[in-house]
Order: structure tokens, then C-alpha cells, then sequence
């Protein structure tokens, strides 16, 4: 993935001192940000009204919770083993019923996807390390035969008015950072170290007038460490055991000759059945070593139509919500076994929710009124189902939160916003975007 080739002459040592550079707004948290493309469906999923008519409720039934009262949809048994550890959101509309991929990138981030946000905030990098502070994850970041990054509904790099440098690095990829994370060296002489300092020695040389090279001992090393150290091993799954990958994987779960190749959906289906556990557990390499926002996606899934490209919503939900289980509790295990709820906050949600009623060939078409929405971690509250849905899963019944909602939960588990509020060297359009607009009450504890 990071392959030895040649090394930008400035981006990383740069991209380290914006880093340097940056206010300390942060409370030590990464976010971990799983969008489900296509638009899952709410009942399905964590509110399977299984009181209601045939054609309304859950398609694949309900399974029991350990949180009292509360049932998920049928595929997500392992889940509910774990509710005691989620926050569900059962009041949650993204406000339409449009494929794009809102809430990654809105009006209400400013047209710039929310990791671009955090990195400009927090510095493109991590000056400890050098490893970029956001990341996004397709399948083929774990696996080169997987199928391009879809940005048919939207650019996940987007950046809105804050600039290029805070978009986000998408190994397998390539791109500028990419770039600029390898080296103009044989393998055979990474040991010395001044050969890697006098590739970068055409770093900004017409800086000296204007002072910006006071210091720049110190990028150039931290550019040659985080080549030839840990950041480069964070993306690096054979660095993982073959335990730690199997219990991630979700490729066995569903084999692509389980999958019905009528739908033109198939290779989508096929890609992440092969990549969603194991992005997750590459996303969890990146954030336990500094990487504050991830972003994750497998291109254009959870689309239920039961048309000519998508299957219907019970075969679908075990191409999808089989997998979506496996992989989101391993993730949950294993932070918890490493110490780190606290420290990572996983948000999970699509751009919108389904239809109350089943079409007449078995599936749920596009709705904006009603959508799921999942957290762990992050200093969220373990256990807590926030708002009421109506009974027919259309609309909220309690206190609707939008997606300006979910961004200022994501903001206030991970920002300093009090101290946010004050800081002049943040462009003040940002600053407001970002404190404008309240959390999701009784998400963040």
C-alpha cells in the first residue's frame, strides 16, 4: 500500500508543521465513522416494529437485546448481545430522501466532509507520529482487487471553503499524500538516514526570507520517521495476528456463489462481504496509533429496492446486515479489550432511511422522514435508545434530531467547544459551524 517509489520534496514536512501549528482544541478521542451507502432501513435495522402489520414490520423479525424492552432486526444477534454497549438513535431523519452522502458531506458541514473538518481543527497530521488525521477507507484499501472508490453520489474529499490540505488520505488511492508517504530510496538503504534528509533538502529554500525554515530539523525528522516507522506499519494489516484477522473477517460469512449475480448490485454485495471487517480492523489500527477521524464505506450497498440492481429487503439484509454485525462487534470486542470506549467514538448511519411499507416486490424504497443511527463509545452513554419512532417506523414521534445534530455530537465528544468558541485563529464561519448547533441529548454522557 505505502510502496517505496518517490517522495514529494515538501507535502509531508509541511503537512507537519500545519500540524505543529494547530490549537490544542482536542479531548484525545478518534471517531471512527461507518457510513452504510444506499440508505439502510430503520426497521430492519434497530426498530423492527414487529407490532405492526405484515408489510410494515421487520422483514427478518427481531432479535432480544440486553437493554430491557428493546429488540434490533433479526440479523444482528450479535448486537444485541452487545446494546448494553451502543446508543441508538430511533428519532434520527436526515431530512430527504436523496442517494448522496449526506451527513459525511452537507450544508451542515459546510460542503466538507466531517473529517476535514476535525483535521482542520486539530492539524492534517499527528505530530507525534506524522500519521494524517483523516483517513478514508474503501475497499480497496485492503484489497486491490475490489472495485474503485464510488464518488458518483458525492465526493467523500470534499473540503467546502476549508482548502485542499485538509482532505482526507485514501490509501489505495495514490494521491499527494500518498505520494508523498514514499520514498525515492532503495529499500537496502533506508538505514541511512542522511539519504532521506538530502531528498528533502528542496524544502521551500526560498522560505528562509520569510522564516518558516526556523524548525525544519525537526519536520524532516519527523517526515523520515513516520516513513520508515509506525505510521507506515498503521496501514499495514499483515502487521495484525492471523487470529486478529479472522476474527475481523467478514469475507467467509458470505462467499460471492451465496450471492444472486441477477442483481446488477453483485459485485458491490461481493466487495463488501470481502473488505467491511476488515477496514474496520484497519481502522482500528489507525486510531490507536493517533489518527483522529476515519471514515469508512463499501461502494453503494444498502440500496433495497428489489428492482434490476438491488435485491429485496430480507435477501438483502443477509448480504448487508449479516456482515454489518460481524464486523461492527469484533470492532466493539476489540476496543474494549484494549481499553480504548472512551477514546474512539464510532458513529454508523446512511444518507437516509426506507419506506414504512414494503413495495410489491419485497423491498423499501427511498425515505428522508426516518433513519437509523448507532454509537459506541466516545464518551457516549452505554445503553441508551434516544426518541420514538411513530408506529409505523415513518417519522419521529419524540423530539426529531437532524443531521446538524449528529454533528455537533460528533463535535462536542471530540472538541473542546467551550474553548473552541474562543479561538481566534479558527476561521470564524467554521467556528460557528461547529458550535452552532446542540448534540443529541442523552447520546453524550
Amino acid at each position: 500500500m505505502l510502496q517505496i517509489g518517490s517522495l514529494g520534496a515538501i507535502g509531508l514536512a509541511d503537512q507537519l508543521a500545519v500540524a505543529a501549528s494547530s490549537p490544542d482544541l482536542l479531548k484525545g478521542r478518534s471517531v471512527v465513522f461507518l457510513f452504510l451507502h444506499g440508505g439502510p432501513s430503520q426497521i430492519e435495522t434497530f426498530d423492527p416494529k414487529m407490532t405492526a402489520p405484515a408489510g410494515i414490520r421487520s422483514a427478518t423479525g427481531e432479535v432480544s437485546t440486553r437493554t430491557p424492552g428493546i429488540t434490533f432486526g433479526g440479523t444482528f444477534e450479535r448486537l444485541a448481545e452487545r446494546s448494553d454497549k451502543l446508543a441508538v438513535v430511533r428519532s434520527f431523519t436526515t431530512g430527504n430522501g436523496n442517494h448522496d452522502i449526506k451527513p459525511v458531506v452537507s450544508q451542515a458541514s459546510g460542503k466538507a466532509s466531517v473529517g476535514a473538518i476535525y483535521s482542520r481543527v486539530a492539524g492534517t497530521t499527528n505530530p507525534l507520529n506524522g500519521i494524517p488525521t483523516n483517513v478514508t477507507l474503501f475497499p480497496r484499501s485492503v484489497d486491490s482487487d475490489r472495485q474503485p472508490a464510488n464518488m458518483k453520489f458525492g465526493r467523500f474529499d470534499s473540503t467546502g471553503s476549508l482548502g485542499s490540505a485538509y482532505s482526507p488520505f485514501i490509501p489505495g488511492s495514490g494521491g499527494p499524500f500518498q505520494e508523498s508517504m514514499k520514498l525515492n530510496l532503495p529499500v537496502d538503504r533506508l538505514d541511512n538516514r542522511q539519504q532521506l534528509l538530502a531528498s528533502l533538502d528542496l524544502l521551500k529554500r526560498s522560505a528562509d526570507t520569510s522564516g518558516l525554515l526556523e524548525g525544519v530539523d525537526q519536520f524532516r525528522q519527523q517526515a523520515f520517521d513516520t516513513i520508515v516507522g509506525g505510521a507506515a506499519d498503521a496501514f499495514d494489516l499483515a502487521q495484525e495476528s492471523p487470529e486478529a484477522v479472522r476474527r475481523y473477517d467478514t469475507a467467509p460469512l458470505l462467499p460471492p456463489d451465496r450471492i444472486s449475480r441477477r442483481w446488477k448490485n453483485y459485485n458491490n454485495y461481493v466487495d463488501n462481504a470481502k473488505t467491511l471487517g476488515k477496514l474496520l480492523l484497519l481502522s482500528r489500527r489507525l486510531v490507536e496509533r493517533g489518527c483522529g477521524f476515519v471514515t469508512v464505506t463499501t461502494n453503494f450497498v444498502w440500496d433495497m429496492h428489489a428492482d434490476v440492481n438491488n435485491a429485496t429487503v430480507e435477501e438483502g439484509m443477509r448480504y448487508m446486515g449479516n456482515p454489518l454485525d460481524h464486523a461492527l462487534a469484533a470492532f466493539i470486542d476489540d476496543l474494549e479489550a484494549r481499553g480504548l470506549r472512551d477514546k474512539v467514538l464510532l458513529v454508523c448511519c446512511g444518507e437516509m432511511g426506507r419506506t414504512p411499507r414494503i413495495n410489491a416486490r419485497g423491498g423499501r424504497d427511498h425515505w428522508g422522514g426516518l433513519a437509523p443511527l448507532l454509537f459506541y463509545g466516545g464518551g457516549t452513554n452505554p445503553g441508551a435508545v434516544i426518541g420514538q419512532s411513530t408506529t409505523d417506523a415513518a417519522k419521529p414521534q419524540s423530539e426529531p434530531w437532524g443531521i446538524n445534530n449528529l454533528l455537533a455530537t460528533i463535535f462536542h465528544s471530540v472538541f473542546d467547544v467551550g474553548t473552541l468558541r474562543l479561538e481566534q485563529r479558527l476561521p470564524v464561519d467554521l467556528v460557528r459551524l461547529i458550535t452552532g448547533s446542540r448534540p443529541i441529548s442523552g447520546v453524550l454522557s
